[in-house]
């Protein structure tokens, strides 16, 4: 699933290809695509026809683009989740239509179309309510924000992830106490910081809270300088390019390969029926409780 530098990118390419223009008509191709719009595939194309695009924004792994009319905004926003294998791409209207093409927006100035592709249809869209143009859509509120935003409160998550009684790995893919962070750069985080995922929260110290934020905040900059992490054509950005920070892994995928940091071949647990990857020797398992 994509993550923060997976979703940043694409915003990035929105704000760069879609923000200012106007919305001539939209297609839905497919239900699923809109399931989110719980007033129906109707109510989401009449909501978004002859609205402009005000900006776009991002919160978690979660897109937001606020929408004006004649100028004034109208009190609403096309929020984007791009599931599983969503994509959001920017083509000029002669080209092909992709086989997976879910929705399709047209804007009236003839230039570029927006399309959603989404090959598992885990995705969506929908518009949402939002108060102040600038203000998170209601359904997103409960997403914390991530640790590359300036608002970030360190101090506030460090007591937070300390109070909790579960993992660590289980605490950063909680997207109510860290935004963004998923499978992958949960593990490349653990990595830099030393720590194995099953270490239970409350056991951390206050040093090691502060170098767990560090390789986060460290993992996903790296990622998004090289246009987040592609394993397959699925994660793209707007022009339907790959990131390349797949080659830059030190643990994610990394079974049997050796550790950057000791050497040491890495291994691959189970965990919460997906995988995680950690260096034996540098990320030892914790002690069993008593």
């Amino acid at each position: 699933m994509p993550e923060l530098p997976e979703v940043e990118v694409v915003r990035r390419g929105l704000a760069r290809w879609v923000a200012g223009r106007t919305i001539a008509s939209v297609e839905v191709r497919h239900p699923r695509a809109v399931r989110r719009h719980l007033e129906g595939a109707g109510d989401f194309t009449a909501a978004l026809t002859g609205v402009t695009v005000a900006a776009a924004h991002r919160r978690g792994k979660y897109l937001w683009l606020p929408l004006t009319r004649d100028g004034e905004p109208v009190g609403r926003a096309l929020v984007a989740h791009l599931g599983m294998s969503g994509q959001l791409l920017v083509e000029k209207p002669e080209e092909p239509t992709e086989k997976h093409l879910r929705a399709r927006f047209v804007f009236s100035d003839g230039g570029r179309e927006l399309r959603f592709v989404d090959q598992r249809t885990f995705g969506g869209l929908a518009v949402e309510d939002t108060p102040d143009p600038d203000d998170v859509p209601t359904r997103l509120a409960h997403i914390a924000i991530d640790p590359l935003e300036p608002d970030f409160d360190t101090e506030a998550f460090t007591a937070a992830i300390r109070r909790r009684r579960t993992e660590v790995k289980r605490a950063l893919l909680d997207q109510t106490l860290i935004g963004g962070v998923g499978n992958i750069y949960a593990d490349e985080s653990l990595w830099r910081a030393k720590l194995h995922g099953a270490r239970p929260t409350d056991t951390l110290t206050r040093a090691q809270v502060a170098d767990l934020l560090a390789g986060v905040r460290d993992v996903l900059t790296q990622s998004l300088a090289q246009g987040g992490t592609s394993f397959d054509s699925l994660y793209v950005d707007v022009n339907g390019q790959s990131g390349y920070f797949s080659r830059s892994l030190a643990v994610y995928g990394q079974l049997d390969r050796p550790c950057p940091r000791c050497g040491t071949p890495i291994r691959r647990e189970s965990f919460m029926n997906r995988s995680r990857y950690s260096c034996p020797v540098c990320q030892p398992r914790p002690r069993a409780r008593r």
